[in-house]
């Protein structure tokens, strides 16, 4: 293994492209300790640390999760790139569509520019207008009686200065992942989330670390011994079964017709067509937090409205309580998730479009009858597969809340043990490694699973 990470960089253009993407990941952390001006980002801190499971907290702690912890700091990345994200899905929503905008897709590379500079232009609006709530959002937020804002800052400059410093921060997060997909290794943006997220595993550790006990016979809130070595194969086990089913395909038989040209027969290949299990990647999960989040933010938001004791704030302190927990949440969790896999799914996966293009090529699938049959024959197949991906995607949203309860750990710490921040270094590590083993291939090297040495051919 160690002879395998060395021809990364035995290699000149791999090497160069590694440094910079390890320069700009260094970069894309130099705002997370900026903090706005006028923020107490102590009191901020606090706040995440005790409420960070509930109502306006619990939508933060989502922000700030994707983030890499800009967020629970006050920082000028405080909005990460969820506004670039949320605006490429809504113009990969809108391609199909807009008549206008499918004739740039098939453009080619000139109609992808434009679409990338409406999709930058839409990033600012969405950015400005994220960042108006989520300060307005933290006018409400205070600890032990001290805001996070102090009063006589509140106000239209206060909000306008906030809204500028967190677009700003943006968009150099969007620059950086632009840069790093030009330039450097893997896919930018996803790889700018990855590194936030991983940037809690020293804090989630350190937690362990305080919270262990040699006794074979813990206190309560405690690891033991044998939680912790529980805890460390689940977690192998769950990664592992992560990234099994991220790879998982069902490889549908494909075969080429015939073609006789004088004396000679072309085609007669047999080839596969690769039907991911998970097609939707982490995006259902994403989703599915937010419709579930915002509701109950804005319960607490008006819970806050009534005094304690009051009618008012019996009902709105219930409706937050079964809107976060409980058999209904997990229900309800489930449900959309399933819904928006099949959303997702039905987005990205053309049966008709895929089902005509083999029929062009002169290929069909053996047994079944071109065009509208074997379109179908895809839409059935599809669909199995989408709840095979959809129920694990639901297994792997609930396990950090059945970790965290079953364990007695914090949801952060549990928080590794599924969900979405797992689905995200798992996706963007397996992409990172295959791109780099291509480069390693195409220079007459073997991959990281194969031997380390050079191999010998045409340039041996």
């Amino acid at each position: 293994m160690i002879e395998q990470f060395g021809n990364v960089f035995r290699i000149p253009e791999l090497r160069k492209k590694v440094l910079i993407t390890l320069g700009l990941i260094a970069l894309c952390r130099v705002g997370v300790y900026l903090p706005i001006p006028g923020i107490d980002t102590t009191v901020l801190k606090s706040y995440f640390n005790q409420f960070s499971q509930s109502g306006i907290g619990q939508l933060l702690g989502m922000v700030d999760m994707f983030a890499g912890g800009a967020m629970s700091s006050g920082a000028i990345f405080g909005l990460g790139v969820m506004p670039y994200i949320s605006a490429s899905i809504i113009f990969q929503l809108l391609v199909g569509v807009v008549p206008y905008l499918e004739r740039l897709q098939k453009e080619g590379e000139v109609g992808r520019k434009k679409i990338n500079q409406y999709t930058r232009i839409a990033t600012v609006g969405l950015c400005l207008f994220q960042a108006f709530v989520m300060t307005r959002t933290l006018y409400t937020v205070e600890f032990n009686g001290v805001p996070v804002i102090p009063v006589y800052l509140q106000g239209v400059s206060f909000q306008l200065m906030a809204a500028i410093l967190l677009t700003t921060g943006t968009m150099i997060l969007m620059w950086i992942g632009e840069q790093i997909e030009e330039h450097g290794i893997g896919s930018g943006i996803s790889i700018v989330i990855m590194v936030g997220i991983i940037e809690r595993l020293p804090w989630a550790f350190n937690q362990i670390v305080q919270n262990f006990t040699f006794s074979v016979a813990p206190a309560e809130h405690q690891i033991g011994i044998v939680k912790l070595l529980i805890l460390l194969g689940m977690f192998f086990a769950i990664v592992g079964g992560v990234v099994y089913i991220t790879q998982g395909q069902r490889r549908i038989p494909i075969q080429q017709a015939k073609h006789t040209r004088g004396r000679r027969v072309y085609g007669g290949q047999r080839h596969f067509l690769p039907l991911r299990v998970n097609q939707a990647g982490v995006m259902p999960i994403i989703f599915a937090q937010s419709l579930l989040i915002f509701p109950a933010a804005i319960m607490q938001g008006i819970q806050i409205r009534f005094e304690p004791g009051s009618v008012g704030y019996w009902i709105t302190s219930r409706l937050s309580g079964i809107l976060q927990e409980g058999v209904l949440y997990v229900m309800l969790y489930i449900l959309l998730i399933t819904f928006f896999c099949y959303f997702w799914t039905a987005i990205q996966f053309n049966p008709r479009e895929m089902s005509n293009n083999m029929k062009d090529y002169g290929s069909f699938i053996p047994g079944i009858r071109p065009g509208h049959r074997t379109a179908e024959y895809l839409e059935s197949i599809m669909g199995k597969i989408t709840l095979a991906g959809a129920a694990f995607l639901s297994l792997i949203a609930i396990l950090p809340k059945l970790v965290a309860g079953g364990f007695e750990l914090n949801r952060a710490i549990a928080g590794f043990y599924g969900g979405t921040g797992l689905l995200i270094i798992v996706g963007v590590a397996l992409d990172m490694v295959q791109r780099i083993e291509s480069h390693m291939i195409m220079r007459q090297y073997s991959g990281f699973l194969s031997g380390g040495t050079r191999i010998r051919g045409r340039m041996g």
